[in-house]
Order: C-alpha cells, then structure tokens, then sequence
C-alpha cells in the first residue's frame, strides 16, 4: 500500500526559533522584517551562491494573505528567500506566516519543535 506523505505544517514562530534566520551581510535590500534576500539582482546572485540547504523561500500562498516558508529555493511565487544558521537537510516541511494571527505561547513553539526534531529523527534512522 502507498502511504500519502505530507509535509509538515508548522507556525512561523517555530521557525525563527529553531533554525534562526539571520541577514545575510552580503544582502544589499531589505524585506521581510530587514532579514529577506531579494529576488532580483545582486541578492538574486547571491542566493544563488549559498548553500541551499540553509536557504529558504518565502512564497504567497495564492489565496489569501498567508505566506509560506518553504525549504530551498524555490522561482514561482517568491516573496523573498531567507538564510538559517541551522541546514534543513531537505526535510519536507513549511511554515505558515499568517496574516492575520497571534504569535504562539511558549508552549505552543516548545511543541512544535518538538514535532521538528522528531522529524529530523525519523530522516537520520530511515524505517527498513
């Protein structure tokens, strides 16, 4: 049987937390809270040049207001890409930056961070 694999669906909180996001000192713009790499130009070029697996992109969901962070690069409906101190490792997840929402209880990001690293087990020890 083939078993449907989604990806993980988390807040943004839990991803400032956990992988923190940081301005890149080669950006020459600023966007997305002074952390965002545009998606022209010399920041284009440069997010080109990093390392994908601590690169992100952040994208309009299409729909509404809500925007995604998603792992790696990624061309269609970007916003801005952003560079993490922690890789991804290619890990299928995405954050969800809601419009028009809260931010969560330190409970809540302890929680889903959780969720995070037992993800991360579970790519480390893959089930045979």
């Amino acid at each position: 049987m083939n078993e449907i694999i989604e990806p993980l669906i988390l807040h943004e909180d839990a991803f400032f937390e956990y992988f923190i996001p940081y301005r890149h000192a080669k950006t020459k713009n600023n966007c997305w809270g002074e952390l965002g790499i545009e998606t022209y130009g010399e920041d284009l070029e440069l997010v080109f040049s990093l390392d994908t697996n601590y690169v992100w992109t952040v994208v309009d969901d299409g729909d509404g207001r809500d925007q995604w962070i998603i792992p790696e690069i990624h061309l269609v409906n970007r916003v801005c890409y952003l560079v993490t101190e922690i890789p991804h490792n290619h890990l299928d997840i995405q954050f969800r930056s809601p419009y028009n929402c809260g931010s969560l209880t330190p409970l809540g990001i302890k929680r889903q961070i959780n969720k995070i690293e037992r993800a991360f087990e579970k790519i480390k020890s893959p089930i045979i």
